[in-house]
């Protein structure tokens, strides 16, 4: 049952149900929901910045992955939360992560024509050269879809 209400707190954001149902049960930091989500992973989905810096101050994994391999900092390149993103990587989230499909970070943001998440990205040190599992590099993707806006920013 805290369970239940631990996420539900999470995904609407209510940061003081969340505090208190974190001291009287710490262990829910780590726990997942049927799909496998983190707390982190579901603040950050839901653009909570709040709650993702608390859930940070307490110690979540940052690079925790979901049921199918997916960061916090993966959800938010292909959601376009700027500022989300820059918290994520700030606490050390791993720009270089690849999920089940090999997909990054990077080419999460390519495919989602996620321009400034993408640039923040290389910023932090976003590798361009990471294949997906069909061989394809956040470059193809910009290709493929017509983004030519992403060519300079991917080819430096």
């Amino acid at each position: 049952m805290e369970q239940e209400s631990f996420f539900n707190a999470i995904r609407n954001g209510e940061l003081d149900k969340l505090k208190s149902l974190v001291n009287q049960h710490p262990e829910l930091l780590d726990a997942k929901d049927q799909r496998g989500s983190t707390a982190l992973i579901l603040g950050a989905y839901y653009n909570h910045l709040e709650v993702v810096e608390y859930l940070l101050q307490k110690g979540a994994n940052v690079d925790e992955k979901d049921g199918t391999g997916n960061t916090a900092l993966m959800g938010v390149c292909f959601k376009g939360y700027k500022d989300m993103a820059e918290l994520l990587m700030k606490s050390g989230a791993d720009v270089n992560t690849t999920n089940a499909m090999g997909s990054s970070c990077l080419i999460f943001a390519v495919t989602f024509n996620q321009l400034e998440i993408a640039q923040l990205l290389v910023k932090h040190g976003a590798d361009t050269h990471i294949r997906d599992a069909r061989g394809h590099t956040a470059l193809d993707h910009a290709k493929m879809q017509g983004f030519k806006h992403f060519q300079s920013l991917l080819t430096q």
